[in-house]
C-alpha cells in the first residue's frame, strides 16, 4: 500500500500540463497532492454566500489542482496569499473576486469549493483565505489555511485545452457597436456588422443577475445560431462607471456568462460556440454622468467570430 502511495505521488508531482504557475510558492511548500482532468467544466464562487446561494463562473478546460502544506510557518492565511496575489496582478491577470473566512460564508462557502480532501488540503473553517483571478488563457483560485502549526495552500487552475493553446488572445472592443437601426435583426448585424447589441437586457448597478425574460434578442441569436451551426460568438459585457476598473471587468465578465448560460440552459446552444468576455466601463455608449446613460452602459453585446 505505501508502495502504491509513493508511486501515485510521483506521477502527481510531474509538472502540469499548462505549465508553470505565473508566481513562485514559498520555499518552504510541499506538494502533498494534484490532480489533472481535461475538457472539464468547473465551477468559480466570485460572491460571498448569502441567503443560500453565491455566484459562480463556469470555467472550461484543463483543471489543475494541486495542494500544499507549509510546516511550522507562523504565516496567516491572508499573509500566505498576499505575494501570490501581487504576482498575479504583476503578470496580467484582473482578481475577479476575494474573502475571508466569514465574509466568505464560512462553512456554505468553504463546501462550495471543489479542493483536494484531507489530510491532503485541511482547512480551518473560521481561518481561511479565498481568492479567484482570471488572465487571457486561465482562471486560476487559491484557498490559504492554517492547521495547528502548519500553512496549506490549495492552487487550482483551469486552462484552454491542448488545441485551444495556439489561439488567438482575446479581441480588442475599442468602440461601441454602432446602434442598431430599428427594424435590423441579430441576424442582419451579424451578418453585416460583425456585432449586435443585445440591447433588451437589464442589469442593476452591481448586479450580475439576469431577469427571467423572456428576451426577444436572445431568442433571436438563438434562431441564428441554430440556423448557422458553424458560427462562434463571444458575448461581450459591459458596466457603468460605478466602482474600480477591476471588479467592473469582473462584474461584466459575469454578466456576459449570465447570458451564456442563460442561451445554453434556455435555447440548447452547445457551450463550445458561446465565449464571455468582460471590459467593464472602458467602452461607454453613453454619459456615465445620468441615470439613463449608466443604464444604457450596463448591456452585453455579442461579436460573430467564426462562421462558413
Amino acid at each position: 500500500m505505501k508502495a502504491a502511495r509513493a508511486l501515485a505521488l510521483f506521477v502527481l508531482m510531474a509538472p502540469a500540463a499548462g505549465g508553470a504557475t505565473p508566481f513562485d510558492l514559498p520555499d518552504a511548500a510541499r506538494l502533498t497532492a494534484a490532480d489533472e482532468a481535461d475538457g472539464t467544466s468547473y465551477r468559480l464562487p466570485v460572491s460571498p454566500w448569502r441567503e443560500g446561494r453565491l455566484e459562480e463562473i463556469l470555467a472550461e478546460g484543463i483543471v489543475r489542482r494541486e495542494a500544499y502544506v507549509l510546516p511550522e510557518t507562523s504565516l496567516t492565511p491572508l499573509q500566505l496569499i498576499e505575494p501570490l496575489r501581487g504576482a498575479l496582478v504583476e503578470a496580467g491577470y484582473a482578481v475577479l473576486f476575494e474573502c475571508a473566512d466569514t465574509a466568505c460564508g464560512g462553512f456554505d462557502f468553504r463546501f462550495a469549493l471543489d479542493l483536494l480532501p484531507e489530510p491532503d488540503m485541511h482547512v480551518d473553517l473560521g481561518n481561511y483565505y479565498y481568492l479567484v483571478a482570471e488572465a487571457q488563457i486561465e482562471q486560476i483560485a487559491i484557498v490559504a489555511s492554517r492547521g495547528a502549526t502548519d500553512g496549506f495552500l490549495h492552487v487550482t487552475r483551469i486552462g484552454q485545452s491542448a488545441a485551444e493553446r495556439g489561439a488567438p488572445a482575446r479581441p480588442s472592443f475599442a468602440l461601441p457597436l454602432a446602434e442598431p437601426a430599428p427594424d435590423q435583426s441579430i441576424e442582419q448585424a451579424l451578418e453585416v456588422t460583425g456585432g449586435a447589441l443585445l440591447g433588451d437586457l437589464v442589469f442593476q448597478t452591481g448586479s450580475s443577475e439576469l431577469d427571467t425574460g423572456p428576451f426577444p434578442s436572445l431568442e433571436e441569436l438563438a434562431v441564428y445560431l441554430t440556423a448557422n451551426p458553424a458560427a462562434e460568438v463571444v458575448l461581450v459585457g459591459h458596466t457603468d462607471a460605478e466602482g474600480a476598473l477591476d471588479q467592473n471587468i469582473a462584474l461584466s465578465r459575469r454578466r456576459a456568462e449570465a447570458v451564456r448560460q442563460r442561451l445554453i440552459a434556455a435555447h440548447g446552444i452547445a457551450p463550445g460556440r458561446l465565449r464571455a468576455e468582460g471590459v467593464g466601463y472602458l467602452v461607454p455608449r453613453a454619459s456615465n454622468q445620468t441615470e439613463e446613460g449608466r443604464a444604457a452602459n450596463r448591456r452585453v453585446e455579442v461579436i460573430k467570430t467564426i462562421s462558413e
